[in-house]
């Protein structure tokens, strides 16, 4: 759900101002249009960037299991208000209630509604635009369409408070390309609309001018007709940009492919290449137990399945926020977010203070009346959700 020290720009506006907006105490916080067979579900909290709370998971998880069990439904068209998409996980509403656990059902009906889209039985279609990332991306990775404009930007830029990559992104970011999943893990680096499209994170790319009139073709598609073929008609490919992260992927394959995290800085800082002896310094600013725990998920969910990848990522982010082994976490928002400094004091304050034991502690502990409970046999599909 969260942030990255080279996409702290994410964070940093997930409070922008005010000023001229609604309250949003008076908006509704998820829209929803219905069409015939369609029905449109928009993202309404563009003062925060559409960042996400319990309110505005919770009104998901009602408005797919709704849906999904109504006959007519046959596409669901999914969007956001705004300029962003959606910046991620609420950073604040966490660390304004780090002490009485209040978060623990949003983290629990978030991963819950992560299972559940993998197996969806109806067609989603994501239009991205601006920021999608963390639980944002999550929670719309596994649409059957994903739509990206030129503006779009994607990024897993959790590293950067101390947390790691969550809301499935183990599950999806080994399996992109080579050693991108562990490169996007660890920098928070940004992709493109091209890169999105080059490395399989998007399926579709259609200008922002021409957004509305493909809308409005869904909308108004006879049942016989279809989808990807609407979607075609309006899909260009984008021109890969001078810094594309596609065109570094030998680097990235090269480097990002060590066992360990203190390799990967090496190797990255004994090349001749300006680019990557700069993403080297950059890692070296990260937590250094943040960085450790999300190679480490990222290792294991190569092989793993999504509901191995779900239960890790939810046994990680209990036990960062509980502060388990280093209060990173909050020292990291502190840093974004709350103060602003900009100057986090980790701790452990480097990657050779960061012992395997610390890790294996962070991946694995947990008690089993809280591990999640995601169901196994089809007919027990929305039965006992969110269990504690």
């Amino acid at each position: 759900m969260f942030g990255a020290e080279r996409a702290s720009e994410h964070i940093s506006i997930i409070h922008p101002s005010t000023m001229g907006m609604p309250d949003e105490n008076q908006m509704e916080e998820v829209l929803v249009d219905a069409h015939d067979r369609v029905r449109v579900m928009t993202l309404n909290r563009p003062r925060v960037l559409n960042s996400l709370n319990l309110s505005v998971v919770s009104r998901l998880a009602e408005l797919f299991e709704q849906w999904e069990r109504d006959e007519s439904v046959e596409l669901i068209i999914i969007k956001a208000a705004g300029k962003v998409f959606s910046a991620g996980g609420d950073l604040r509403m966490f660390y304004d209630h780090r002490k009485d656990e209040s978060w623990k059902e949003v983290v629990y009906k978030k991963y819950w509604l992560d299972y559940h889209l993998y197996s969806y039985r109806k067609t989603r279609v994501a239009i991205w635009h601006g920021l999608v990332v963390g639980g944002g991306a999550g929670f719309t990775f596994p649409s059957t369409f994903r739509i990206v404009t030129e503006n779009a930007a994607f990024s897993t830029p959790e590293v950067a408070v101390g947390f790691h990559t969550d809301c499935s992104a183990s599950y999806f970011l080994p399996r992109l390309p080579g050693h991108l999943g562990e490169y996007l893990a660890l920098t928070g680096s940004k992709l493109d609309s091209a890169d999105m499209l080059a490395c399989g994170i998007a399926t579709h790319f259609v200008p922002s001018k021409d957004v509305p009139e493909l809308e409005k073709t869904l909308l108004n598609l006879q049942p016989e007709s279809s989808i990807q073929e609407a979607i075609q008609g309006f899909a260009k490919t984008p021109e890969a940009g001078a810094s594309s992260v596609m065109k570094r992927m030998t680097w990235i394959n090269s480097c990002f492919s060590k066992d360990r995290v203190e390799e990967i800085i090496e190797s990255l800082a004994s090349t001749n290449d300006e680019w990557c002896k700069e993403t080297a310094r950059s890692l070296r600013r990260l937590s250094p137990i943040a960085l450790k725990q999300a190679l480490a998920s990222i290792r294991q969910g190569r092989t793993q399945s999504l509901k191995k990848c779900l239960e890790r990522e939810q046994r990680i982010t209990l036990n960062c926020l509980r502060s388990l082994v280093s209060d990173d976490l909050y020292e990291g928002i502190r840093a974004v977010v709350v103060d602003k400094d900009r100057a986090p004091k980790w701790n452990p304050s480097t990657l050779a203070e960061v012992t395997d034991d610390m890790v294996e502690l962070i991946l694995n502990t947990y008690t089993a009346r809280e591990q999640i409970q995601l169901p196994l046999e089809d007919e027990e599909r929305w039965s006992g959700k969110y269990s504690a």
